[in-house]
């Protein structure tokens, strides 16, 4: 088993796969890495189940195995019993091409030898030397082939490169040996290379977390490790350094990098009491942090887990792909067993050597590498791809769920508007100035803990200090009533100028936003909107949306329906509900659905856990504010803002494209070399072409996602 105290969740990986390759099935994340085993590896939320490790969760017709790294399903690295991650090729220490450097200098040597008919080069002497040559290169294969067996896992590519290289030593074709051997053990470092390259931007999470924590306890400072940090502890963050856990901001107001987290470039400025996350960089002078998430429990660990897990989530494609070279080795292994029996019956002047060839040539053409491995590779590209834009993916079925949507429903609150109550308009009656009208409210608003007050009181800011403010009564479902500078202030809902018999303008009854209804000395001085403004990228969300192709969006929400209707109409959303339940909301998606509609819903937090449970892909805003969008969605989208659902949509589009160019590219040159083999018209050169290189082609076709372009195009 691998150690836990390692940190190298590859290398521990593959250690363990190739220790106990039947048991690999099993391997989970908390055996493999102490920072992932610390995530939850199950969670219960309301209307969503999770299963537990090792049991399987149907979300859709997708399953979920959280905290479980199945061989099966986790090919990204793994292919016919072949691992990829860190591929061990020889003792050549850090440089893995130094062995076949040499294999490839005695091959060219021997060559030269044959043509110029040395004397000496002959016999076991010829023998030898390309045997070495071979050896090198290929001793870890055929033992890879012969420690298969007993797993059951026989007809891999293992067994076909040493089938085909020790048939071609026994005719005598040694050069072509050799040479099959040494390009396919260069296909795979280079494979080995595109796979790091491709997970280069998911790694770098796992290097977002500090290693070590400043701490003040009993007034010294103390340096520790972040797990044996307590909820409730202070760290000390320097100029520079990374917030190590999850907390609230004790100092005055500072900038932070949260690109490694968001995918943002902007600093967002936190201000004292709000809340600071693991992962941020601190841009400014030292601040003090509260600590109120364990390291298990923070919302950078909780990413990691996800990105580790969605690994072992399978694509449609994928499981096919799987399933199809499972069925299809033994099937052309049979074929090249026939290619070399039928003819004795049927040919006149058969020559069992050259059949033999010709069926090792089949084999040699027949290993499925540039599917099983370029395949996962296209979809690992794409999760990659999309963490980079702030996007992280749950699993690569999501990529092809999500490309097949045809209908986006939304929430409003957090999702389409910014989640805040924030002052939109500033109306004072005649003979009263905004300012007075402000300054008279805000400082009564003060003395109240309702949203609304909170944000009356934000947005009339150091207007309001200082204004004296007496003999305050809060008057339920109504509002307050004070002496301001000494004058009598109400401020409130209509029905609060309504008991204390106060006219004011019929309008006034007519504003669908909240409102904050004021009066002064008993006669109406005007009112202020207090509203949830859209944000900044709303409308354009929606507008991508319909562009690429989503034939209906719509928005739930639990607000009241005039407000609902008038984002709506804001927005350029023709179909809106509002004033509704969790189970409204869940009623109208099942309406959906049974219209026979692909369904993605949109959310905020653990009330739409009942709808996203029921969509075909769940998607949370929010990443780093709520768990329950972690725990519960199939994709989170951390920067918060609603066009990157059309951005994931491009990802998942492109990876598609990509994955489908390389099944056609490896089918169709596979099949015309597989004929000319048979044929006796293709060598053994053209069948390292059909196998190493289309894999090569196939995996530089996949490396291209990381490079597109996914921002909208105006």
């Amino acid at each position: 088993m691998p150690d836990p105290s390692s940190n190298n969740l590859d290398e521990e990986l593959n250690t363990a796969k190739q220790a106990q390759p039947e048991n690999a099935g099993a391997l989970t994340r908390a055996q493999l890495t102490p920072n992932a085993a610390a995530a939850p590896q199950g969670h219960d939320v309301p209307g969503h189940d999770h299963a537990p490790a090792g049991a399987p969760h149907d979300h859709a017709g997708h399953d979920h195995h959280p905290g479980e790294l199945s061989l099966e399903d986790e090919e990204e690295g793994d292919h016919a019993g072949h691992d990829h991650d860190g591929h061990d090729h020889g003792p050549a220490g850090d440089n893995p091409y130094l062995v076949p450097g040499i294999s490839f200098a005695l091959l060219l040597t021997g060559i030269a030898l044959d043509y110029y008919k040395i004397g000496f080069f002959s016999g076991y002497v010829r023998l030898a030397w390309y045997g070495l040559a071979f050896g090198l290169v290929g001793w870890k294969v055929v033992k890879a082939a012969v420690l298969s067996i007993p797993s059951g896992n026989i007809f891999n590519e293992f067994l076909l490169m040493s089938i085909a290289t020790i048939g071609a030593f026994a005719i005598g074709e040694y050069p072509e040996g050799v040479a099959v051997m040494l390009f396919y053990t260069v296909g795979e470092l280079f494979q080995d290379a595109a796979v790091n390259r491709a997970k280069r931007s998911i790694k770098a999470l796992l290097e977002i977390q500090a290693t070590e924590v400043t701490v003040v306890r009993n007034g010294q400072s103390m340096v520790l490790d972040p797990k044996a940090v307590q909820v409730g502890d202070v760290m000390e963050v320097k100029s520079g350094e990374k917030v190590a856990l999850d907390g609230t901001l004790n100092t005055t107001a500072a900038n932070f990098n949260t690109a490694a987290l968001t995918g943002e470039s902007a600093p967002q400025t936190k201000q004292p009491g709000e809340a600071v996350l693991a992962g941020m960089i601190n841009l400014e002078s030292l601040v003090q942090v509260t600590v109120t998430a364990a390291f298990k429990d923070t919302k950078l660990s909780k990413i990691l887990a996800m990105v580790q897990d969605a690994v072992g989530r399978k694509a449609k494609t994928q499981q096919f792909i799987t399933k199809f070279a499972k069925i299809y080795t033994p099937i052309v292994v049979g074929l090249a067993v026939l290619l070399i029996v039928v003819p004795y019956f049927v040919v006149s002047d058969y020559v069992f050597r050259d059949w033999l060839y010709r069926a090792l040539v089949f084999l040699v053409i027949s290993c499925p590498c540039a599917l099983v491995i370029s395949i996962p590779l296209g979809y690992f590209g794409g999760i990659g791809a999309a963490s980079k834009a702030g996007i992280l993916f749950k699993g690569s079925n999501f990529l092809d769920v999500l490309r097949e949507i045809d209908t986006v429903v939304m929430d409003k609150t957090g999702t389409l508007t910014q989640g805040v109550f924030a002052v939109q308009q500033v109306q004072p009656a005649a003979g009263t100035t905004p300012e007075q009208l402000l300054r008279l409210v805000g400082a009564l608003e003060t003395k109240s803990t309702h949203p609304i007050a909170k944000a009356v009181v934000t947005h009339v800011g150091a207007a309001a200090a200082g204004v004296p403010v007496d003999n305050v009564e809060e008057i339920a479902g109504h509002g307050l009533r004070g002496k301001v500078d000494g004058r009598d202030v109400l401020a409130g809902n209509t029905k609060l100028l309504a008991r204390f018999s106060v006219a004011y303008p019929p309008e006034v009854d007519q504003l669908v936003d909240s409102i904050v209804v004021a009066a002064v000395d008993g006669k109406y001085a005007g009112y202020l909107t207090v509203a949830d403004a859209p944000k900044e990228d709303a409308a354009r969300a929606v507008q991508e949306l319909r562009a690429d192709g989503i034939s209906k969006v719509v928005m739930l929400s639990g607000d009241k329906d005039s407000i609902v209707q008038r984002v709506a109409q804001e927005l350029g959303i023709t179909e809106a509900h509002g004033g509704l339940l969790p189970e409204d909301k869940a009623k109208y998606v099942q309406q959906y659905l049974s219209e026979g509609r692909k369904l993605a819903f949109v959310g905020d937090g653990v009330n739409d856990a009942p709808v996203v449970a029921l969509a075909d892909v769940g998607i949370a805003m929010g990443g780093l504010g709520s768990d329950a969008t972690i725990e519960t969605a199939d994709v989170v989208i951390q920067t918060d803002h609603p066009s990157k659902i059309a951005t994931a949509r491009r990802i998942a589009r492109a990876t598609h494209n990509v994955v489908w160019q390389n099944i056609w590219l490896a089918f169709i040159v596979k099949g015309i070399v597989l004929a000319l083999g048979a044929g006796g018209v293709a060598t053994m050169w053209e069948a390292v072409f059909a196998d190493v290189g289309v894999a090569l082609l196939a995996i530089l076709n996949a490396v291209r996602i990381q490079r597109m372009d996914f921002t909208s195009k105006p």
